[in-house]
């Protein structure tokens, strides 16, 4: 069988840890339990094939130890083994995800929207990934980026896709500005999901989480021509020594002029 590439390798990982999640899932009653082993033993996983597949590439992933040998490495693959943990562990949930993406040193570094916002040569950026959504049913990739409804927000009001439990004032007043419904829903693969599928227009989140919980889902909205970027519109980049990530906004590109101008003015609100 041949090798697969980058973009397959992504996609083939994420597709074959949710079924090992889903097998879990199905034979684990207690949520405390399963979520504990969902978190490990998925994690196991990608690390072992990823040690087969890719040996001398780098790894960051939520259940690892980073140990900053990435920071030097050509080739880092961000991985979330499970986002949405406690999604995962309530009977029924189905907005968890399984996240694994490829950063590159050599790929052409990501443009912000101006050129004060465009990054050095060598910066490296994400060049292949894929979202899982095993409960759905569902691999989204950079593999095989699809076309889907875009959605007519001309004929309904905006549908901003948020946080069950923590979205932030900036989130809430965004929304407000521009009359748009909040839809909550679970893990960050989940949510930017439903952007590139068009169920929703705007995935805003500025409550602060990290690299791995984006990667993966990022790859994705860029592959199928979405507008991503930080909040104030410059680019989001990965294989950072501080891992964390502030902010994000994915949303179709017509309507990111609007949101970065909502999103101005409600920052010099609060």
């Amino acid at each position: 069988m041949p090798a697969l590439d980058d973009h397959a390798l992504a996609a083939d990982l994420a597709e074959r840890a949710g079924r090992l999640l889903l097998e879990l899932r199905a034979a684990v009653g207690d949520p405390d339990v399963l979520r504990k082993a969902g978190d490990r033993q998925s994690h196991e996983f990608l690390m072992a094939e990823l040690a087969k597949a890719r040996p001398g590439d780098a790894v960051l992933s939520e259940e690892g130890i980073d140990d900053k040998a990435r920071l030097a490495a050509d080739r880092v693959w961000i991985v979330d083994p499970l986002d949405g943990t406690r999604e995962f562990g309530e009977p029924g949930r189905s907005d968890w995800a399984v996240h694994v993406a490829l950063w590159a040193r050599d790929a052409p570094a990501p443009l912000g929207q101006g050129p004060e916002n465009s990054l050095a040569a060598g910066a490296g950026d994400l060049i292949a990934g894929a979202v899982a959504l095993p409960a759905q049913g569902c691999v989204l990739s950079t593999a095989t980026p699809m076309t889907f409804p875009a959605g007519d927000g001309a004929q309904r009001p905006l549908r901003m896709v948020v946080s069950r439990s923590r979205a932030s004032d900036l989130v809430k007043d965004v929304a407000a500005r521009i009359h748009a419904d909040r839809v909550p829903c679970g893990s960050a693969g989940a949510k930017a999901a439903t952007v590139v599928r068009g169920e929703n227009d705007v995935y805003l989140h500025s409550g602060g989480f990290y690299e791995w919980d984006t990667a993966a889902p990022v790859a994705v909205a860029r592959a199928n021509g979405f507008h991503v970027s930080r909040i104030d519109g410059s680019p989001v980049v990965y294989n950072q020594e501080d891992p964390f990530l502030p902010d994000i906004l994915v949303c179709r590109p017509a309507i990111a002029p609007v949101l970065l101008t909502a999103i101005r003015e409600a920052t010099h609100a609060i």
